[in-house]
């Protein structure tokens, strides 16, 4: 399912995190803009991702096909989809206006950059690969949901829990562009040639790793301003949307007032 938030002629193509959906974007829109969300593969209204082919490619190319559809966008992603934002600004770079990446979960930037960071990162994530090598889906969302999500994931409802216990294959699927760069996102000088401005958004009580990131990316972005939402966690387009729309409101040179 495609959401639309929004009728303005901007067109804005934002991009959630795993385990989310579209319509969870929704506080992010802007006005003069459409914001056009759209459910991830295995995501929100789409059947659960069944495991074959390469998850992440299939993603972005699903999001290439958005924009060639829309004419050029503006982009934003939030974790998994800004992994995915990011790779389509380098892969089709005609298409992005500009680009907005919310805690991008690249670590391999962090994994080069600051690897005692990436290391700890690793060391909390272990409960998480141990549960998905069990098979044990629940226990894998529960310790997932701790790292990266604000509240106790046995208060969700039943239905809830399920639903994100279900979704939990695509994590390990995503493991080789994440972890080893296997999209060739990092490769030397690509992100430095990005001819697009872009804006990294991160909560202040993120978990550290994403400090890393944001700062890798950086320092090679060339046409690159950060900005760190107070207060926030992971989840910051959800639990801060007001903050995150006036960042994106700022970058874009508009006023976030609805």
């Amino acid at each position: 399912m495609i959401h639309r938030f929004g009728t303005g002629p901007r067109r804005v193509l934002a991009l959630h995190c795993a385990q989310g959906n579209g319509a969870m974007l929704a506080g992010i829109a802007l006005p003069d803009t459409t914001l056009i969300a759209p459910d991830l593969q295995g995501h929100g209204t789409e059947p659960l991702w069944d495991g074959r082919g390469d998850y992440h490619g299939n993603t972005t190319r699903d999001a290439i096909g958005l924009a060639e559809k829309e004419g050029q966008v503006d982009l934003i992603g939030h974790s998994l989809g800004a992994t995915i934002a990011l790779r389509m600004a380098l892969e089709r770079t005609e298409l992005v206006r500009s680009l907005v990446l919310i805690e991008p979960v690249l670590f391999a930037a962090a994994r080069a950059s600051a690897p005692a960071v990436y290391a700890a990162h690793v060391a909390d994530f272990a409960p998480t690969a141990k549960a998905l090598q069990a098979g044990d889906m629940m226990a894998a969302a529960a310790a997932f949901h701790a790292i990266w999500s604000d509240g106790d994931f046995t208060a969700l409802p039943e239905k809830v829990q399920r639903a994100l216990a279900a979704r939990m294959p695509i994590i390990p699927a995503t493991g080789p562009v994440f972890h080893d760069d296997s999209a060739g996102m990092l490769t030397y000088m690509r992100l430095e040639a990005l001819g697009i401005p872009v804006l990294l958004v991160e909560g202040e009580r993120s978990p550290p790793v994403m400090a890393a990131i944001q700062a890798e990316l950086q320092r090679r972005l060339p046409q690159v301003t950060r900005t760190i939402i107070a207060t926030a966690g992971h989840m910051s387009p959800l639990t801060h949307a007001p903050q995150v729309r006036d960042a994106i409101a700022d970058f874009y040179g508009t006023s976030s007032m609805m």
